[in-house]
């Protein structure tokens, strides 16, 4: 006679998500002892998904926690859209966030068994991305946004603003979603990556057949565009181009931001 029963196959599937000729020979491996087949099933699952580490997890979700003068974002990545939107994926990355939040980017790693469970029960190339935790130093706010398509965050900003207000910081963290800036300022910007630019730009406007006194003018200007496109102060804010971001601040500054998008 068997050492388990119908009923015990069946609560074995549903706390664990195996299918039901897998939890039957998980049992029947280890004597009906519930834990032991629990134990078994993650392990040969672990194995198989160890195989599938190679693939493409360019998929994924963003989520964000905010506390008081702290934001968290957390990444979790997959390899379609389909496990991305599931419940059970959309839970686990908030409570990474949520975890971050609370203890820091370290305790993100607390979560790593979970992760791993549901690379077997979802069956594909799961791992934890990006973390992120701003915390609000003495005069300042944190606030966060996050864009959401079909169902699931691909986007998430956090902001931190010195002397002005959270709405303002929730502004600026919407823009940034948009307008996607890499720097706060250009002193942010490699001097490398500049003198590049500065040199293209250069090469652009010769043989455009330019005037050599108007040159420095002309290529200076072309490089202020390519400032704007790349460093946040220098943005036209996305809901008035009339003014840029340093325009909206005001007597407000921008301490730090951060931008987690899936598949960046």
């Amino acid at each position: 006679m068997p050492e388990f029963t119908a009923k015990d196959v069946q609560a074995l599937r549903q706390s664990t998500g195996a299918g039901m000729m897998d939890a039957k020979k998980a049992l029947q491996e280890n004597g009906g002892d519930r834990e032991a087949a629990t134990k078994w099933l993650r392990e040969k699952g672990l194995a198989k998904a160890g195989a599938r580490e190679d693939r493409d997890n360019s998929q994924g979700t963003v989520a964000v926690s905010t506390l008081d003068g702290v934001a968290a974002i957390a990444e979790l990545k997959c390899e379609t859209d389909f496990v991305a939107k599931s419940d059970q994926f959309s839970n686990l990355v908030q409570e990474i966030a949520t975890i971050v939040a609370l203890e820091g980017e370290e305790a993100a790693a607390k979560k790593n068994d979970a992760i791993d469970d549901l690379k077997v029960v979802l069956k594909e190339n799961i791992e934890l991305g990006r973390v992120v935790r701003v915390e609000a130093g003495e005069g300042s706010v944190v606030d966060t946004y996050v864009h959401r398509q079909d169902g699931r965050g691909v986007l998430a900003v956090a902001v931190e603003l010195k002397g002005g207000s959270v709405e303002l910081a929730h502004d600026i963290a919407v823009h940034i979603a948009f307008a996607k800036p890499g720097f706060l300022n250009r002193d942010e910007v490699p001097a490398a990556e500049v003198a590049a630019e500065r040199e293209t730009l250069e090469g652009i406007t010769r043989a455009e057949g330019k005037p050599e006194a108007a040159m420095e003018k002309i290529v200076e200007g072309r490089l202020t565009g390519w400032f704007k496109e790349r460093v946040l102060l220098e943005q036209n804010y996305v809901k008035d181009e009339k003014q840029t971001i340093a325009q909206l601040l005001g007597d407000a500054s921008i301490t730090r931001f951060s931008l987690v998008a899936i598949g960046s």
